[in-house]
């Protein structure tokens, strides 16, 4: 008797474990409903403290969280600090000196560890991190698909040609969404982000000195911040939305339509090309850009790193675990 019962209690541990391993392969909302039930709430009560000393963070969290998934997946590995002979993505031109908030993530993954130590992954907490950030500027909330994991490498190579968005044509731009198997109305609907956050000049100089579709008398008042030799005023910021920078809606649309988009890949979306009427009917309807918003955010979080990338828990979201 003894001897059948270990055996069924065998076989019941074995199936146990094999759920387990094959729910690290699914992403689901209630992924730590039983491991960290309080994750949502230490994140969400984190970030508006975040957002109370600095409301810019939301914009740079979410930032954050695209520069993450657009290389190798929604794996943290953006979030992976120089050490050694080991150069990640975090000093990358399009990342370094631009993308900012380590230390709101690094707060979060201090703040979870008390309650939950080693079970949540500094990816995941990224993600809830850039959903709560637009959600607190007055945006939408989703159910964030969890169960990522925290890559061990970091690919500065893709950061330096998947990041790069100057001197592209819409088909391009297109394509480079394409390569993460976002549609074009995702394109549309994620670049909508830039309702909130600023840019520096470097950025946009060109732009508004060179560019061909733009106000003219908005050109006009972004170089009064933006010099025209560089590097003169190259950190100087310029907010992405010229109307309500600090709130996550729709404006961002109607700059386009009136020919104010801040940077040149902004106003491709709008310029006589194939996302003309989808950029009007976001500027008519705020609901619509949302739900759409939504979906591509959803769909993005879904990015993983490529098969056989070797993943863990880091105990250290800036490294990897000894």
């Amino acid at each position: 008797m003894a001897s059948s019962s270990s055996c069924r209690t065998w076989h019941c541990l074995l199936a146990l474990l094999l759920l387990s391993s094959a729910a690290y392969g699914q992403l689901s909302p209630s992924f730590y409903a039983k491991t960290c039930p309080r994750l949502e709430l230490v994140v969400r009560s984190t970030m508006t403290k975040a957002l109370l000393a600095d409301r810019r963070m939301g914009a740079s969290l979410l930032r954050l969280y695209f520069h993450d998934c657009f290389v190798q997946g929604c794996d943290g590995s953006i979030l992976l600090d120089d050490m050694g002979s080991f150069v990640g993505e975090k000093t990358a031109p399009p990342n370094g000196n631009t993308v900012r908030g380590y230390e709101v993530i690094d707060e979060i993954k201090k703040n979870v560890e008390l309650v939950c130590p080693g079970v949540v992954s500094c990816a995941d907490i990224t993600a809830l991190a850039a959903r709560d950030g637009v959600f607190l500027l007055g945006g939408p909330s989703w159910k964030v698909p969890l169960g990522q994991r925290d890559s061990t490498t970091a690919n500065l190579n893709e950061a330096n040609s998947d990041l790069s968005v100057t001197s592209l044509s819409l088909d391009v731009l297109i394509a480079s969404f394409a390569k993460k198997n976002l549609s074009p109305r995702d394109l549309t609907a994620l670049l909508g982000a830039h309702t909130i956050g600023f840019s520096q000049c470097v950025n946009f100089r060109d732009h508004i000195y060179n560019g061909t579709d733009i106000d003219p008398a908005f050109a006009t008042l972004r170089k009064r911040s933006c010099p025209a030799q560089a590097p003169n005023g190259d950190s100087n910021l310029a907010p992405l939305d010229v109307q309500t920078q600090l709130v996550f809606d729709n404006a961002y649309y109607h700059n386009l339509v009136a020919k104010r988009g801040l940077l040149s890949a902004d106003q491709l979306l709008f310029g006589g090309g194939s996302q003309d009427a989808l950029v009007r009917q976001y500027a008519a309807n705020p609901k619509l850009f949302e739900s759409d918003f939504v979906t591509a955010m959803i769909k993005m979080g879904s990015l993983g790193p490529p098969s056989g990338t070797p993943t863990q828990i880091r105990r250290n979201c800036r490294v990897v675990n000894s």
